[in-house]
């Protein structure tokens, strides 16, 4: 017989953690993962302090635990949608202006976590600073195993190079979001858009399958 009284527990502390990390994210993309206090986190979830501990040991933990989140945002936020245009070059456009369109929904407070996380801890050793790499590099390989598709389908030249290609394309959506938070200006994001449209155009081996500007 299954005890509900436990498992309303069990759901009710999922529920917890899962609005604490939420809001891990959030503040972080402003504050910095060194800026997850508890104080800060019990005030804007409505929680006591001492509830952190039924979920965290320590503070590192809650760190890594709200890169995964993070993560997790960003798939269903992003890629997922991206994924929904067929491989090829329009996926390649696809992933790009769903990272855009992230950006200017303005979804974190502080435009992007990850780029937030990489420059606070590019030069710290530690599990954090690995498990933010980690992220980084999985990116950069998503989107050059979507440029790889692209090429294998015959819609980029042959001697394109899936790894510059992601970088560049990479480069330009951190780009973005800098400018966008110190200038104010969404034009910016137009401009990302067609810089990789433009560096696709060059490559592609049939212009029509681009959209027009």
């Amino acid at each position: 017989m299954t005890d509900t009284s436990e498992d309303g527990r069990r759901v009710r502390g999922r529920r917890s953690r899962e609005a604490i990390l939420e809001q891990a994210v959030s503040l972080a993309s402003v504050h910095g993962l060194d800026g997850l206090t508890l104080g800060r986190l019990a005030t804007a979830v409505g929680v006591s302090k001492s509830g952190f501990f039924a979920h965290w040991r320590d503070k590192e933990q809650l760190q890594l635990d709200a890169i995964e989140w993070a993560a997790r945002q960003w798939v269903d936020e992003i890629v997922r949608p991206a994924f929904k245009t067929p491989p090829g070059v329009g996926r390649v456009i696809a992933l790009h202006e769903a990272r855009l369109r992230f950006y200017a929904a303005e979804v974190l407070p502080g435009g992007c976590f990850f780029f937030a996380a990489q420059v606070e801890f590019d030069d710290r050793p530690g599990p954090v600073r690995e498990r933010v790499a980690k992220a980084l590099a999985d990116w950069l390989a998503l989107i050059e195993r979507v440029v790889k598709e692209a090429v294998d389908l015959g819609e980029l030249v042959q001697d394109t190079d899936p790894a510059q290609l992601a970088y560049e394309i990479d480069a330009l959506g951190e780009s973005a979001i800098t400018q966008v938070r110190l200038l104010g200006s969404d034009a910016v994001y137009d401009r990302a858009r067609r810089a990789v449209r433009d560096r696709l155009r060059a490559l592609t081996t049939d212009p029509a399958l681009l959209p027009e500007d």
